[in-house]
């Protein structure tokens, strides 16, 4: 079995990253933080989309000035590792999976170099055959185009992608792959108005899923 993964919200709590990292971004445009909860509802749809939804927080429409703190934040994503954490089970998850002989990849919507930047932070880099990442230069999730594009590097066999939200989902349903889906992420819908083949708490119960979905 191929597996595929989303990274922030799956794999990894970044929030708390990504809070510090868009609030240094908003220190130096004169404008007020953020608290953690508030930046959490803007994940998941990749560097451009959340510094358009901070300054629409901030009752701000300039594009121009979007662009410009979105390239101010790539540059610092990729030191932005030290508060981040793996969610419990994850790393004994990925030797078991490892072990049952799948081929693994992430596709996530975070730029690629910051990505792969956490994943040797956290010593996760050696699992994975791949990083796509959301600047790979296809459409981001919710299209599914990053997702046949990982898939398509794992080679031949049946494929299931496991993310935390909505647009992982969405991503999932359009790509016409199974979807496993992480209750502990960054979800902003309810889960019952979602596509999935299973959820699931805590990643000591992903390999039977897997060995399930096979």
């Amino acid at each position: 079995m191929n597996v595929m993964f989303d990274l922030d919200g799956t794999l990894i709590d970044s929030a708390a990253d990504i809070r510090a990292t868009v609030n240094a971004v908003l220190a130096d445009e004169g404008l007020e933080s953020f608290d953690l909860d508030t930046v959490r509802g803007f994940i998941g749809r990749g560097v451009p989309y959340l510094m358009d939804q901070v300054l629409r927080a901030r009752g701000i429409d300039d594009p121009a000035r979007s662009e410009r703190m979105a390239a101010n934040m790539l540059s610092r994503y990729e030191d932005a590792v030290e508060l981040t954490r793996l969610y419990p089970n994850v790393l004994q998850t990925l030797d078991i999976l490892r072990q049952d002989g799948h081929r693994m990849a992430v596709c996530t919507n975070k730029p690629t170099g910051a990505a792969r930047a956490v994943l040797r932070h956290l010593g996760l880099d050696g699992y994975f055959v791949s990083v796509t990442g959301g600047d790979s230069g296809l459409p981001r999730k919710p299209y599914p185009a990053m997702l046949l594009h990982t898939r398509r590097k794992l080679g031949e066999g049946a494929a299931i992608y496991i993310g935390d939200s909505e647009v992982d989902a969405a991503a999932a349903e359009a790509a016409n792959l199974p979807f496993l889906m992480f209750t502990e992420g960054y979800a902003h819908i309810p889960f019952d108005r979602l596509r999935y083949r299973a959820l699931f708490s805590d990643f000591a119960e992903l390999p039977e899923l897997i060995r399930a979905a096979a």
